[in-house]
């Protein structure tokens, strides 16, 4: 039993800093926060260590959605060193973001463990088939719209974050590349909501968790310390290589490999449920 469990350690040691490295490079390439990568790995590992299933999606989310605060902080810095930033998309965003935050982490602290899949599930395939599609084919229109539609997409963009445990970066990307938004300065854009969805989220995942029977050790509410702090390191250290990447190579052969992990995981929780 010793040999067994020191063999799951190193695994789930392994697999954390590998998942945090992605996290990274995914970051500064897309913008997004990584929750696409970490929260399907917390997902197995979690569950190998025997999490009870109504605690395991939102500790797996709340996890995600901490390790995002440092790694958002980090992309967002690169990409406004490089000016690709467009401050006036975050200050449209920045409230109605918080509120479908909020939202989102009230619903999380009500809703069953099909629910966070569910959602999982949907948005992933949707952003999927959109990377696929390319982005010259679905167009909303050549601007931006107005504030009321623009608070309509942060909204969603917060409450969809807050429930799956990502930074939003990739829901902001989509919506600005459908309105023919240059696709360097959606990027860099997008990494800034990551801080707006991210901080309120890990505050309000430990808080919805307080105390909530069945939680592993050294966990802060629904926020596990110990993946925090296996995730967190090689996620940082990675980023400026992603921010690199995103302003020197075409996108598209990106576009298609992220989508087809998209994909896999998505069919990975079809099958969970």
């Amino acid at each position: 039993m010793g040999a067994l469990a020191l063999s799951h350690t190193a695994w789930l040691a392994a697999a954390l800093a590998g998942a945090g490295a992605c996290t990274g490079i995914l970051a500064g390439l897309f913008g997004v926060g990584g929750g696409t990568v970490i929260v399907p790995v917390l997902y197995e590992v979690f569950q190998l260590y025997g999490v009870p299933d109504d605690v395991l999606m939102p500790l797996c989310v709340g996890t995600s959605l901490a390790v995002i605060v440092p790694t958002s902080i980090s992309s967002f810095a690169g990409h406004y060193r490089k000016g690709a930033v467009d401050i006036r998309v975050l200050r449209m965003w920045a409230v109605p973001i918080v509120v479908g935050v909020l939202g989102g982490v009230y619903g999380a602290s009500v809703a069953k463990p099909i629910v966070f899949k569910s959602v999982f599930i949907i948005v992933c395939m949707f952003l999927a088939i959109r990377l696929l599609a390319g982005k010259d084919t679905w167009q909303l229109g050549k601007v931006l719209p107005g504030t009321t539609v623009m608070a309509g997409y942060g909204v969603v963009i917060g409450s969809s974050a807050s429930l799956m445990g990502i930074g939003g970066g990739l829901v902001a990307n989509v919506v600005l590349t459908l309105y023919r938004f240059p696709i360097h300065a959606a990027i860099a854009t997008a990494s800034g909501v990551g801080l707006f969805v991210s901080i309120p989220s890990a505050l309000g995942y430990v808080f919805a968790g307080w105390n909530h029977p069945g939680l592993p050790p050294l966990s802060l509410g629904y926020v596990s310390l110990i993946g925090f702090a296996l995730l967190t390191p090689l996620s940082v250290m990675t980023v400026r290589y992603g921010v690199a990447l995103a302003h020197q190579m075409p996108k598209r052969q990106m576009e298609i490999a992220l989508s087809l992990y998209l994909i896999l995981i998505s069919v990975r929780f079809v099958a969970s449920l």
